[in-house]
């Protein structure tokens, strides 16, 4: 073998490498759509068990500036009740904007039995995502 053909062979060598390093780094990243659906789920399922102060936590700093804790369970309550009391939620879409924020699209049935889409705004605060505003309408069509 040449010293060109082994030189070339071992940057080759070496760029493979580092391509699968890379692969494997990125692969064991979470991505911020994972992420942000971990956020929702967890705040739904507290939402569930009724535990109200962990739903709360996982809200924004600017959400917990509009409510206290009894202020925020009211609202839940009163303004999303598929939501305060859901049965199932599936994430349907993610995007992240070019501002940084996650909309996390989910189709929601609450024990009622009726189905809503919610649309989730996500910001990342202090580190990890949080909760920053949901908005809902009727589903189209039942699963």
């Amino acid at each position: 073998m040449s010293r060109t053909s082994c030189r070339l062979s071992k940057s080759l060598a070496l760029l493979l490498a580092a391509a699968v390093w890379l692969a494997g780094a990125a692969a064991a990243q979470p991505r911020p759509e994972a992420e942000a659906r971990e956020v929702i789920m967890r705040q739904l399922a507290a939402f569930r068990a009724g535990d109200y102060r962990t739903a709360y936590s996982f809200a924004s700093e600017e959400i917990q500036s509009l409510f206290d804790l009894s202020g925020f369970e009211r609202m839940v309550k009163g303004g999303y009740p598929q939501i305060a009391r859901s049965t199932d939620a599936w994430v349907t879409e993610a995007s992240l904007a070019p501002d940084g924020r996650l909309y996390v699209r989910l189709r929601i049935r609450g024990a009622d039995g009726v189905f809503i889409e919610a649309l989730y705004e996500m910001v990342w605060d202090e580190s990890r995502w949080r909760i920053n505003g949901v908005v809902t309408r009727p589903a189209s069509g039942a699963i």
